[in-house]
Protein backbone atom coordinates (compact mmCIF):
# COMPACT_ATOMS: atom_id res chain seq x y z
CA UNK A 1 0.00 0.00 0.00
CA UNK A 2 2.75 2.42 0.81
CA UNK A 3 4.33 2.05 -2.60
CA UNK A 4 1.12 2.92 -4.31
CA UNK A 5 0.59 5.91 -2.11
CA UNK A 6 4.11 7.28 -2.76
CA UNK A 7 3.77 6.77 -6.50
CA UNK A 8 0.36 8.33 -6.60
CA UNK A 9 1.40 11.40 -4.59
CA UNK A 10 3.52 12.76 -7.48
CA UNK A 11 7.05 12.24 -6.12
CA UNK A 12 9.65 11.51 -8.83
CA UNK A 13 12.86 9.54 -8.52
CA UNK A 14 15.81 11.57 -9.89
CA UNK A 15 19.48 10.83 -10.34
CA UNK A 16 21.86 13.23 -8.61
CA UNK A 17 24.33 14.47 -11.28
CA UNK A 18 26.57 16.45 -8.90
CA UNK A 19 29.17 13.69 -8.24
CA UNK A 20 29.54 13.02 -11.97
CA UNK A 21 30.04 16.72 -12.73
CA UNK A 22 32.64 16.95 -9.96
CA UNK A 23 34.61 14.09 -11.50
CA UNK A 24 34.41 15.63 -14.98
CA UNK A 25 35.72 18.98 -13.71
CA UNK A 26 38.53 17.33 -11.76
CA UNK A 27 39.58 15.38 -14.87
CA UNK A 28 39.46 18.57 -16.95
CA UNK A 29 41.71 20.38 -14.48
CA UNK A 30 44.09 17.40 -14.41
CA UNK A 31 44.44 17.35 -18.19
CA UNK A 32 44.94 21.10 -18.40
CA UNK A 33 47.67 21.06 -15.75
CA UNK A 34 49.53 18.06 -17.15
CA UNK A 35 49.48 19.12 -20.79
CA UNK A 36 52.67 20.76 -21.96
CA UNK A 37 52.20 23.48 -24.49
CA UNK A 38 54.63 23.82 -27.39
CA UNK A 39 55.91 27.33 -27.78
CA UNK A 40 56.49 28.44 -31.33
CA UNK A 41 58.92 31.14 -32.38
CA UNK A 42 56.31 32.87 -34.51
CA UNK A 43 57.68 32.62 -38.03
CA UNK A 44 58.79 29.94 -40.45
CA UNK A 45 62.46 30.16 -41.35
CA UNK A 46 64.47 28.40 -44.04
CA UNK A 47 66.90 26.49 -41.84
CA UNK A 48 70.32 25.53 -43.13
CA UNK A 49 70.93 21.85 -43.75
CA UNK A 50 73.45 19.65 -41.95
CA UNK A 51 74.47 16.00 -42.16
CA UNK A 52 74.71 15.75 -38.38
CA UNK A 53 71.28 17.25 -37.62
CA UNK A 54 69.43 15.45 -34.82
CA UNK A 55 65.92 15.77 -33.46
CA UNK A 56 65.84 17.44 -30.04
CA UNK A 57 62.91 16.63 -27.77
CA UNK A 58 61.99 18.94 -24.92
CA UNK A 59 63.11 22.28 -26.32
CA UNK A 60 60.39 24.61 -25.17
CA UNK A 61 61.84 28.06 -25.79
CA UNK A 62 61.95 28.78 -29.52
CA UNK A 63 63.80 31.80 -30.90
CA UNK A 64 63.72 32.54 -34.63
CA UNK A 65 65.90 34.86 -36.72
CA UNK A 66 64.48 35.77 -40.13
CA UNK A 67 66.47 36.72 -43.27
CA UNK A 68 66.27 40.42 -42.33
CA UNK A 69 67.90 39.62 -38.94
CA UNK A 70 64.66 40.26 -36.99
CA UNK A 71 64.38 38.22 -33.78
CA UNK A 72 61.11 36.45 -32.88
CA UNK A 73 60.27 34.98 -29.46
CA UNK A 74 56.84 33.62 -28.54
CA UNK A 75 55.27 34.85 -31.83
CA UNK A 76 56.43 38.40 -31.14
CA UNK A 77 59.18 40.39 -32.76
CA UNK A 78 61.65 41.53 -30.10
CA UNK A 79 64.79 43.61 -30.06
CA UNK A 80 68.14 42.03 -29.21
CA UNK A 81 68.26 43.69 -25.80
CA UNK A 82 64.81 42.20 -24.92
CA UNK A 83 65.88 38.60 -25.65
CA UNK A 84 67.42 38.14 -22.21
CA UNK A 85 64.27 39.26 -20.35
CA UNK A 86 62.04 37.04 -22.50
CA UNK A 87 64.30 34.03 -21.98
CA UNK A 88 64.40 34.62 -18.21
CA UNK A 89 60.58 34.78 -18.11
CA UNK A 90 60.07 31.66 -20.25
CA UNK A 91 62.80 29.77 -18.39
CA UNK A 92 61.11 30.57 -15.07
CA UNK A 93 57.90 29.00 -16.42
CA UNK A 94 59.73 25.84 -17.54
CA UNK A 95 63.14 25.40 -15.86
CA UNK A 96 63.88 22.08 -17.62
CA UNK A 97 63.28 23.52 -21.09
CA UNK A 98 66.08 24.11 -23.56
CA UNK A 99 66.42 26.97 -26.02
CA UNK A 100 66.34 26.25 -29.74
CA UNK A 101 67.50 28.99 -32.09
CA UNK A 102 66.07 28.77 -35.61
CA UNK A 103 68.20 31.04 -37.74
CA UNK A 104 67.38 31.49 -41.41
CA UNK A 105 70.25 30.50 -43.70
CA UNK A 106 70.26 34.05 -45.12
CA UNK A 107 70.56 35.73 -41.69
CA UNK A 108 73.89 36.99 -40.42
CA UNK A 109 75.77 34.65 -38.10
CA UNK A 110 76.72 37.61 -35.91
CA UNK A 111 73.09 38.10 -34.93
CA UNK A 112 72.83 34.44 -33.97
CA UNK A 113 75.95 34.72 -31.78
CA UNK A 114 74.53 37.83 -30.08
CA UNK A 115 71.23 36.01 -29.43
CA UNK A 116 73.12 33.03 -27.98
CA UNK A 117 75.01 35.42 -25.70
CA UNK A 118 71.74 36.96 -24.46
CA UNK A 119 70.28 33.48 -23.85
CA UNK A 120 73.31 32.49 -21.75
CA UNK A 121 73.06 35.75 -19.80
CA UNK A 122 69.40 34.85 -19.23
CA UNK A 123 70.49 31.74 -17.32
CA UNK A 124 70.06 29.00 -19.94
CA UNK A 125 73.07 26.91 -20.92
CA UNK A 126 71.26 24.24 -22.94
CA UNK A 127 71.12 25.91 -26.37
CA UNK A 128 70.59 24.17 -29.72
CA UNK A 129 70.77 25.48 -33.28
CA UNK A 130 67.99 24.21 -35.55
CA UNK A 131 68.97 22.71 -38.91
CA UNK A 132 67.28 20.40 -41.36
CA UNK A 133 68.79 17.04 -42.21
CA UNK A 134 70.42 16.68 -45.63
CA UNK A 135 68.48 14.47 -48.00
CA UNK A 136 70.81 11.89 -49.56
Amino acid sequence: MRRRLAASSGEENTVDMTPMLDIVFIMLIFFIVTTSFVKEAGIEVNRPSADSAEKVIGGNIMIAIDPQDNIWVDKRRVELRAVRANVERLHAENPEGAVIIQADEMSRSGVMVEVMDQVRLGGVTNISIAAKRNQD
